[in-house]
């Protein structure tokens, strides 16, 4: 949201409006602030969190923090010249630029914390990058869409660019799903355990229940709900927002306006359900010696 707003605005597509301004960075705010404090709550040791951030030279999750981190300072100087003097020339066009840049570089590092571990298949791979990049922007610029709709108003060539936005997110998934079903780790039981013979298969389990290496690296979702799930992410992840946005076209008034929020809102549900997905299908290499086959 932050990058496509910045872009607009310093490209000069959209007015300077004074609300659209408030509910546009003012939603992002909210929305970067929230994902913040819910990494922060994933760290065993919250206030030791700014050590993270000290690891920036080897670290992809101390980038993360740290970039989103700076990014609050070219928002905030955005936010002012766009909605207190109403205009972006010089210092507002620069922290624009550098608010578009720093977004989407944070994405980036969010996504190589998950593709820079080899022991994930379904994590380190070519489609792990792209995929949170086209979602974050393809989500971004639904939500985009429906603010302008109760704001400025609803830009046709704005909503085709939407459209094709979520055309290509909905591409690069299925690209990584067609990728993860059809390929797997290079290890297997056999190379893991280093014993010869043409198969390796589990005598006896290391322990007689699940431990947190299983319930965390060992996760296991049944190939029916798991085909579900993606169902349940196509249609409101994808289809349905492009329907909606497609109709949004089509319509003018308060009617667009709804459609515009309803796409917002189906396609939010439907990524929030493929994120899920994302950590549930993972399986560390682990596993070969608790009896899978692959990882």
């Amino acid at each position: 949201m932050l990058a496509i707003l910045a872009v607009l605005a310093v490209m000069g597509i959209v007015p300077l409006d004074h609300m659209f301004g408030i509910l546009g960075l003012g939603f992002a705010f909210v929305l970067v602030s929230a994902g913040l404090l819910s990494s922060m709550g994933h760290l065993g040791h919250p206030e030791r969190a700014w050590r993270a951030m000290s690891q920036w030279r080897s670290s992809w999750l101390s980038r993360e923090g740290v970039l989103s981190i700076i990014t609050f300072g070219p928002w905030a100087v955005l936010a002012y010249f766009w909605i207190l003097e109403g205009d972006l020339s010089g210092v507002g066009s620069l922290a624009a630029i550098a608010s578009a840049v720093l977004a989407v570089i944070t994405i980036y590092c969010t996504a190589m914390i998950y593709r820079s571990l080899k022991t994930i298949h379904q994590w380190s791979n070519k489609w792990t990058a792209p995929v949170y990049i086209m979602l974050g922007l393809a989500t971004g610029s639904v939500w985009v869409a429906a603010l302008m709709s109760v704001t400025v108003g609803i830009d046709k060539s704005y909503l085709a660019f939407a459209v094709i936005a979520v055309l290509i997110a909905w591409r690069v998934k299925r690209s990584y799903w067609h990728l993860i079903d059809t390929t797997n780790h290079p290890s297997t039981p056999k190379s893991a355990t280093g014993l010869k013979g043409e198969t390796v298969t589990l005598l006896d389990g290391p322990h007689t229940e699940e431990n947190y290496l299983m319930q965390e690296m060992g996760f296991k979702i049944g190939r029916k709900h798991a085909q579900k799930l993606r169902g349940i992410v196509n249609i409101l992840g994808f289809i349905v927002p492009i329907l909606l946005l497609i109709l949004a076209y089509l319509t003018t008034g308060p009617l667009a306006a709804v459609v515009c929020f309803g796409a917002a809102a189906a396609m939010s549900i439907g990524i929030i359900t493929e994120r899920w997905l994302f950590f549930a299908e993972a399986r560390h290499v682990v596993t070969l010696y608790y009896g899978a086959e692959s990882a």
